[in-house]
């Protein structure tokens, strides 16, 4: 699996730096988000390095219907019972901060309060 040992999703997924997870299969990796913008705020990654979205192609449209039907799952799982937010930031003028693709999933009272 293609991974950057720089990364720090990367090394997430290689077991390497911990994290509380949510969930694990061979695609992604799911986990609470150390900065949390909202009461359940988690990631999901997929464990192959794609650096953002904007590098995904037709190939990759399994992998991101995985993410994305992965969601709704997990915040069941988590409690959340009246709403979520998915938010995928690409690249700098998009507001992503690790450059290894991540999708957020928020849930609980207002959680893009924040932005």
């Amino acid at each position: 699996m293609n991974a950057d040992p720089n990364c720090i999703f990367c090394k997430i997924v290689a077991g390497q730096i911990p994290s509380k997870k949510v969930h694990e299969d061979e695609q992604v990796l799911a986990f609470h988000d150390i900065h949390p913008w909202a009461p359940v705020h988690v990631l999901v990654i997929p464990k192959q390095h794609i650096a953002t979205l904007a590098e995904v192609g037709p190939e990759h449209a399994a992998l991101l219907g995985h993410m994305l039907g992965l969601a709704p799952r997990l915040m069941r799982e988590l409690g959340v019972v009246d709403g979520f937010r998915t938010v995928i930031n690409t690249g700098r003028d998009g507001g992503q901060e690790v450059y290894h693709l991540h999708m957020h999933v928020m849930g609980g009272p207002r959680p893009w309060a924040r932005g």
